[in-house]
């Protein structure tokens, strides 16, 4: 029943138009996933369309990015002016360096993420980022925000915690992709101010009170959170609200998009309503939406 239920809810919130300046697109690419463009200028947040399969989650099987999907669902019109990575577990990171690459752009986040990219031979691509520091990223102004992840393991503990160590290639087994540092990440562009949450947490030391028009936030996992969105919501005070995260990210992009066990889609636009009565709710479709 809560499948159906957000299934329904899903269909509604796609309906509702996120109104943009002109010339700033938003394409969601599933998962935490995004490609954000300016007058043909772009960037990629959490980019991951190589969906790993459970069975290589359990056996320890190699994950790396897939060619094919990257071709198939990563474009950009213009320039990419960098990719942006909010932590290192494999729905997050594991496509930056293939994008990266392929668009000979640098690639942005923690020094996970920069094992990560030396592992791949683009340790020349790669920048460990400072804490709160504006990056100038073309149009776009980019500040990464000490962040947490959310503890999915029964509330007490971040799933693949750590730091990415594995030394060559061959090793990187899906947990192998550590968490690293988490970052939130602000974005300003066209007169407006996006901040994405990849993990539904927070560091309440370090985000600070701005506000912002766009939240791209994470869903999954935030009943193990207390108090997230009384936390959060009232230090961005967004006028919209984006869920995201919210997919099943195991399940392969070109299949009927499927749900996180528990995320209650259908319950987020009543959760935001209660802490901050005048940000609207909007969901994004997915990247392989007929």
């Amino acid at each position: 029943m809560a499948a159906i239920d957000d299934a329904g809810a899903l269909r509604e919130l796609e309906a509702i138009a996120l109104t943009l300046p002109r010339g700033l697109e938003i394409e969601w690419l599933g998962v935490s996933g995004y490609r954000i463009t300016f007058e043909g200028v772009s960037l990629f947040v959490d980019p991951y369309v190589s969906r790993v399969p459970l069975r290589a989650l359990l056996l320890g099987r190699l994950a790396m990015p897939d060619e094919a999907l990257i071709d198939r669902y990563i474009s950009a019109p213009g320039e990419v002016a960098g990719v942006l990575v909010g932590h290192t577990h494999f729905d997050h990171a594991i496509d930056a360096p293939a994008i990266a690459r392929r668009f000979a752009t640098l690639a942005y986040g923690s020094s996970s993420l920069a094992q990560l990219m030396r592992l791949h031979g683009l340790g020349e691509l790669a920048r460990e980022v400072t804490p709160h520091k504006p990056y100038e990223l073309g149009p776009f102004v980019v500040r990464f925000v000490p962040s947490r992840h959310s503890k999915l393991l029964f509330g007490r503990k971040v799933p693949m915690d750590g730091e990415l160590t594995c030394d060559h290639l061959h090793g990187l087994s899906p947990r192998a992709y550590r968490c690293g540092q988490v970052w939130g990440i602000r974005i300003d562009v066209a007169g407006v101010s996006l901040y994405h949450q990849g993990s539904a947490d927070l560091d309440d030391d370090e985000l600070r009170d701005e506000p912002v028009d766009v939240f791209l936030a994470g869903v999954a996992g935030r009943s193990f959170t207390p108090r997230y969105w009384e936390r959060i919501l009232p230090r961005l005070d967004p006028r919209v609200v984006v869920p995201t995260h919210y997919d099943d990210f195991f399940a392969p992009l070109g299949r009927r998009l499927s749900f996180v066990r528990q995320v209650r889609l259908a319950d987020v636009p009543g959760e935001v309503a209660a802490v901050c009565a005048d940000a609207q709710v909007a969901a994004l479709a997915r990247v392989d939406a007929p």
